[in-house]
């Protein structure tokens, strides 16, 4: 009698390991799939803009003209689920100062081609291709990024390495996948349902995008980027929690600067362009990449 009950065991725990294996693909394909979503118009003297991405992809954006014709830029990477709506606000902010901006839509969102997210991985393709266009249209130019959350990652963990920027801002950027997808599942599961959860998602990045999830990793990037850096962070960020935001700022290797800003979540903080953000962010720029 042994032997049909230890078949029968076995045979459910392959059944249940399959359909757990199953459903966090399910669950996974889910969280990375890509949806088009209407941009708001932006009126002149912004324009729309379409680039292509080294792999073909192609990528929509809007850009703002500086003060002069070679103005210091700025490109506006927006976070996951959004548009370069979310980062419209802050350019207008900026190109105020004098900078010229572009704001792309990055692979899978808004008007550009939808695919699948990949955490910055191939997202870092649109940016570079955004970047070398900008710094080309202002006759070679400072430029930075200002990154946030998926746009930050972008900047930093493209398959072709980080954007080569001349300072980087980075708002609400996760420090690797692991950490990224552990606190998301924490939030919705418990510490314990996240601590399940995360390995079952995190190491689908070998099958879905060929690298372990040590590659997709903003903290062991930016390591290696040397130049000046801005880390924005929210004090309230569930997501990418303060002591994440700290450790992304610290490992920034030469000139560095950090704001936690009280009382901000991770949509918050990932949303703000107050004159707050402004002042401080503009006051980056200036000390960075120049006055306009």
């Amino acid at each position: 009698m042994r032997r049909p009950r230890t078949k029968l065991a076995i045979g459910v725990a392959a059944l249940l390991s399959f359909l757990v294996l199953a459903g966090s693909w399910s669950l996974a394909s889910m969280i990375a799939a890509g949806h088009p979503s209407a941009v708001a118009p932006v009126p002149p003297p912004a324009r729309n803009v379409t680039l292509t991405a080294r792999d073909g992809i192609v990528v929509a954006g809007t850009y703002w003209p500086g003060r002069r014709r070679d103005a210091p830029a700025v490109l506006l990477l927006h976070g996951v689920g959004a548009s370069r709506d979310q980062t419209a606000p802050m350019a207008k902010a900026l190109v105020a100062q004098g900078y010229a901006a572009l704001a792309i839509d990055l692979r899978g969102h808004g008007a550009s081609t939808i695919t699948d997210h990949s955490y910055g991985l191939d997202e870092g393709l649109d940016a570079r291709a955004a970047f070398d266009w900008l710094k080309a249209r202002q006759d070679g130019a400072k430029v930075a990024v200002v990154g946030v959350s998926l746009g930050g990652a972008a900047a930093l963990i493209g398959r072709d390495g980080a954007v080569p920027a001349d300072a980087m801002v980075l708002v609400a950027v996760f420090p690797d996948i692991r950490h990224a997808i552990y606190n998301r599942m924490a939030a919705v599961l418990t510490p314990v349902g996240g601590t399940l959860a995360e390995p079952l998602l995190s190491f689908q990045s070998l099958p879905r995008y060929g690298v372990w999830p040590g590659r997709i990793a903003p903290l062991a990037a930016i390591r290696d980027y040397r130049g000046p850096v801005f880390v924005i962070g929210g004090a309230e960020d569930r997501y990418t929690p303060p002591a994440e935001t700290r450790a992304l700022h610290e490992a920034a290797p030469n000139r560095r600067g950090l704001w936690l800003v009280p009382g901000l979540s991770h949509g918050d903080v990932s949303n703000l362009h107050d004159a707050e953000w402004a002042r401080r962010v503009g006051g980056f720029l200036r000390g960075t990449i120049g006055t306009p």
